[in-house]
């Protein structure tokens, strides 16, 4: 049987965890509260990370909600039919995680005071982690080869359509005080530096010990380990991880292993051209 994606609004999505009208009460109907706090991400750029990074700050670094309640429903993506059954549960202050574009994302945002930390990671990164996902996760079309997953990547001609488009959308946002944008790149090189700016932009008084605490248990190995962040719970036929392992690397550069010379010519012109006019520069660049 064939995969086939239906688009909503000209982006791609998934029979099975989204329909036209969840999407629709998404973007149209869902009431954004005023001390929502939302996670936005493209796919594979550290979306679970930051759930269990809010989830600590909560809990001034105390693990046991993180390790007694299940990562998606501490947030819920909203835009899913999963998500919006599970959010009349969720802990206000509320912490929600979407993968919208900004062209499609709730309207009440816009008229709140609710805060979006949108997580950015190298796009090549991106590309070798959505790959390997893509053959684990039943929402997405099981990629045949890595060369035909590379074009359809660079084309948009997958779940949530492109990266290039997602960031550009999101960046009209940066200079808003609402608005709080940081790289994996950044989590990765300075988990410490980066949790103490999470905490200034969401008001958050954490003493040193405490902020200790967030790093220690939101660090790739404890997620790995724990049962209740790593989706070990969830039923095969939606995420199989006997293809591969959520939890994969949690490293930067992977790309290096997995991109020919060609490729890594063909991506750079592809960047340049659809970046060219966003005037910033990424810790990748």
């Amino acid at each position: 049987m064939s995969f086939e994606y239906f688009k909503y609004k000209g982006v791609n999505f998934s029979h099975g965890s989204y329909t036209d009208e969840t999407l629709t009460f998404a973007e149209n109907e869902f009431q954004v509260l005023d001390d929502d706090v939302y996670i936005v991400t493209y796919p594979k750029s550290g979306t679970n990370w930051m759930i269990e990074i809010l989830s600590l700050l909560r809990t001034k670094g105390d693990p046991t909600w993180c390790n007694n309640v299940p990562i998606w429903l501490r947030s819920p993506w909203y835009e899913t039919i999963e998500g919006q059954s599970q959010i009349k549960d969720v802990l206000c202050p509320r912490v929600l995680t979407s993968h919208l574009p900004f062209h499609i994302f709730a309207k009440s945002f816009f008229k709140s005071k609710a805060k979006i930390i949108y997580v950015m990671r190298n796009p090549k990164d991106i590309l070798v982690s959505l790959f390997y996902f893509s053959k684990m996760l039943s929402l997405y079309k099981d990629p045949k080869t890595f060369p035909e997953f590379f074009e359809d990547f660079l084309q948009g001609n997958v779940l949530y359509n492109s990266w290039f488009d997602h960031v550009k959308g999101w960046m009209q946002m940066k200079d808003n005080s609402n608005f709080f944008f940081i790289t994996y790149e950044e989590l990765c090189k300075d988990l410490r530096n980066s949790v103490i700016k999470i905490c200034e932009f969401l008001g958050k008084d954490l003493d040193d010990s405490q902020i200790d605490l967030v790093v220690k248990h939101s660090s790739f190995n404890v997620m790995k380990e724990n049962k209740m962040s790593n989706y070990t719970l969830i039923p095969q036929d939606f995420m199989d991880q006997t293809k591969g392992s959520f939890m994969r690397k949690g490293i930067t550069g992977d790309w290096k292993n997995h991109f020919t010379e060609a490729q890594i010519e063909h991506f750079d012109e592809v960047y340049e051209e659809n970046m060219k006019y966003l005037n910033m520069s990424f810790s990748w660049d």
